[in-house]
C-alpha cells in the first residue's frame, strides 16, 4: 500500500512547522525541497538535525526534490554546476536514508525529437554516478522542460535503459502539458512500469500551456481513478502532496508558480491543510480506508 508525505516548502520554510504538519496529518514521511530558505543541495549542514527530528517521530524522507537539470541545455557552465548539485543531493539523500532523487530534462526551448539525443547524452555521467552510488534518478514530467508529459518521460527512460532511472509521476503537471495529455488514464498508463514516486496537486487547464492550481479534489485530475489504479497495481511508494495552490484572497497568482522561498511558503500550511484533507477524503472514498 502506498504511503503519504508532503514537500517541505509547500508547508513552510520553518522545519518545526513542517514537523507539526506531519504529526497533525499522521503522515509517513516528508519530501525535502527547500527548508530555511535553502535548496536541497545546500542542506547538508542541517542534515543531522533533519534526520534526528524525523527519527524521533518515526518518520521517513520520501525523496529529495532536487532541481537537477532544470538548466539550459546549451550552457556548458550551467550543466557542470548541476552535476555538482546532483552530487550534493545524493549525499543528502544517503544521509537521510532515501534513494530517490527527483530530476528533470532541461528547460524546454524546442521540440522533443530535436533534443532528445542530446539529453540522453548529457545523462550518461549522471547515470554512471547514480549506478555507482546506488540511487535512483526519478525524472519528473514538467511542462517547462523537454519531457513535458508522462509519455515523453517514459520514452526517455526507455532510451536511457538503466534501472537507476525511473519516474516521478505528477498528474497535476500534465494539466499544463502543451500536448494535452490526460493525467489519468493516459499519463498513468504510459508511465506505470517506471513510477517510483507520485506528486499530488490539482487544478484545471486554462490554456494550452497553463494550469490554475486548486485544492486537491476540486480540480480536473481524476485522483479517485488514479488512486484505485495505484492500489490495484500494488504501488508501494509515496503519494507526496505538492499543493501549489494558495488562497487567492491573500496571494498574487504569480507567486503560485514559484516553488521555493519564503513568499511561496508563507500561506503553505493553510493551503496544504486543506489539500491534505482533500486527498485523504479521496482515498477514503476510493478505497474505503479509515485515514
Amino acid at each position: 500500500m502506498f504511503k503519504l508525505s508532503v514537500i517541505t516548502d509547500e508547508v513552510s520554510q520553518d522545519f518545526s512547522v513542517v514537523l507539526r504538519f506531519l504529526e497533525r496529518h499522521e503522515l509517513d514521511g516528508v519530501e525535502i525541497r527547500s527548508l530555511w530558505n535553502m535548496p536541497p543541495q545546500r542542506l547538508l549542514s542541517r542534515a543531522g538535525e533533519i534526520r534526528s527530528e524525523l527519527g524521533k517521530r518515526g518518520l521517513e524522507v520520501s525523496a529529495i526534490a532536487s532541481p537537477f537539470y532544470k538548466a539550459d541545455i546549451d550552457n556548458e557552465k550551467e550543466i557542470k554546476e548541476h552535476l555538482g548539485i546532483l552530487k550534493s543531493c545524493i549525499e543528502l539523500a544517503k544521509t537521510l536514508d532515501t534513494d530517490i532523487i527527483r530530476v528533470f530534462t532541461f528547460w524546454r526551448k524546442g521540440k522533443w525529437e530535436d533534443y532528445v539525443d542530446r539529453i540522453v547524452e548529457l545523462y550518461e555521467e549522471p547515470v554512471d554516478i547514480a549506478e555507482d552510488e546506488g540511487v535512483t534518478l526519478a525524472v519528473e514530467n514538467e511542462p517547462s522542460t523537454f519531457a513535458t508529459n508522462a509519455k515523453l518521460v517514459a520514452d526517455f527512460i526507455r532510451r536511457i535503459g538503466s534501472r537507476h532511472v525511473r519516474a516521478v509521476f505528477d498528474p497535476g503537471n500534465d494539466l499544463a502539458d502543451p500536448l494535452g495529455e490526460k493525467p489519468y488514464p493516459d499519463g498513468y498508463k504510459a508511465l506505470k512500469p517506471y513510477i517510483v514516486h507520485v506528486h499530488v496537486k490539482d487544478g484545471r487547464r486554462v490554456g494550452r500551456e497553463e494550469a490554475e492550481w486548486l485544492p486537491v479534489g476540486e480540480g480536473e485530475v481524476d485522483y479517485r481513478g488514479l488512486i484505485k489504479a495505484l492500489a490495484a497495481d500494488k504501488y508501494g511508494g509515496y503519494l507526496s502532496l505538492e499543493t501549489h495552490w494558495r488562497p487567492k484572497r491573500r496571494l498574487d497568482r504569480r507567486l503560485e508558480q514559484m516553488p521555493g522561498g519564503e513568499a511561496f511558503s508563507s500561506l503553505g500550511e493553510e493551503a496544504s491543510n486543506i489539500s491534505m484533507r482533500g486527498l485523504k477524503k479521496i482515498i477514503r472514498d476510493a478505497l474505503g480506508l479509515d485515514l
